[in-house]
């Protein structure tokens, strides 16, 4: 092996033993931060997470994860909200302020004047007798063996397991609030991730008029002139009463017609794959892509609940739908 790999896995080794640290000295502390979560959020109020440097960035990213899952938070750098940006405190937040050291000049510079606002503070440090913990009402202690830059001086191995902290969070509150699928999906309308939780196959399928269905004793040569009519790679064979029996697909008739042409006056149930896959008009659209990708298949049939044929979900369809 390399000393350039080597080097690297030494790194992963290092922070992957400062993430098993943390996680096994998580306590009554983490679960009182819960708490005081809750209560916050519960009162109307919101998360305002602060720190400066490298915990800073972590500090913006747990904000912005604890948002999206139902936890609204905000950043707050320390030198803007000695400038004005106190302003977006109000009454029933609390302030969550991350430094490893607990002594960073700029956070407490402006810890200070926040708590005299009447809001709690809670504090995520290294140091639990550092000045940061002296000032807070709550101190979660995050204490990890070492960093992985070799002067020991870097936040890496820390900041790290600030993430992983921040997400525990997020994660924890989630669950406990009772938040869903749906409610992330109506918290992210703009992208891919939010139309694969919003999104239901019925939203997305080809209904009656642009998807083929034909009974068992249809010709192929007449699945397949309406196949072509509906620009539709399959026909769907269904019973008199709507329900699902096979599916034929323009790929099943060329494997056929390499053998034997007269496949073009034989009915669909002599041709047909039975009980193909199919899935209900209610599943969201993330199942559908599940499907796609277990089963790389290019045509999804969806059926109403008692098993009738609602519509086909062409895999062409999906990336123009951006969910793929």
């Amino acid at each position: 092996m390399s000393r350039t790999l080597e080097r690297a896995r030494e790194v992963f080794e290092i922070e992957i033993a400062g993430l098993g640290a943390v996680r096994d000295h998580l306590d009554e502390h983490f679960e009182q931060l819960v708490t005081l979560c809750r209560d916050a959020l519960s009162a109307g109020g919101k998360l305002v997470l602060t720190g400066i440097g490298k915990s800073g960035y972590i500090g913006k990213k747990i904000a912005s994860t604890l948002s999206s899952l139902g936890s609204p938070s905000v950043f707050m750098h320390p030198v803007e909200a000695l400038h004005g940006d106190l302003g977006l405190i109000q009454k029933h937040d609390l302030i969550i302020a991350l430094s490893y050291s607990g002594e960073t000049e700029e956070l407490l510079n402006v810890i200070r004047p926040a708590k005299r606002l009447g809001l709690k503070l809670a504090s995520i440090v290294g140091n639990p007798d550092c000045t940061l913990a002296q000032l807070s009402d709550l101190v979660v202690t995050m204490t990890v063996p070492e960093e992985a830059c070799p002067f020991k001086l870097a936040p890496t191995t820390t900041t790290t397991a600030l993430l992983a902290l921040g997400d525990a969070l997020a994660l924890v509150l989630l669950e406990l609030n009772g938040f869903t699928r749906d409610d992330y999906g109506r918290l992210h309308p703009g992208g891919a991730i939010g139309r694969m939780v919003t999104m239901r196959a019925g939203d997305i399928m080809r209904g009656p008029g642009r998807s083929v269905l034909v009974n068992p004793e249809t010709p192929v040569r007449e699945a397949l002139y309406q196949m072509g009519e509906a620009r539709c790679g399959a026909a769907i064979v269904v019973d008199a009463e709507g329900k699902l029996l096979g599916v034929f697909t323009d790929g099943d008739f060329r494997r056929w017609a390499e053998k034997d042409l007269s496949v073009l006056t034989r009915p669909m149930r002599e041709v047909m794959t039975p009980n193909p896959i199919s899935i209900p008009a209610t599943a969201l659209a993330v199942e559908v892509v599940k499907v796609v990708e277990q089963h790389r298949i290019n045509d999804i049939i969806v059926v109403d609940a008692a098993g009738r044929v609602c519509g086909l979900i062409d895999v062409q369809d999906l990336p123009g739908l951006k969910l793929i």
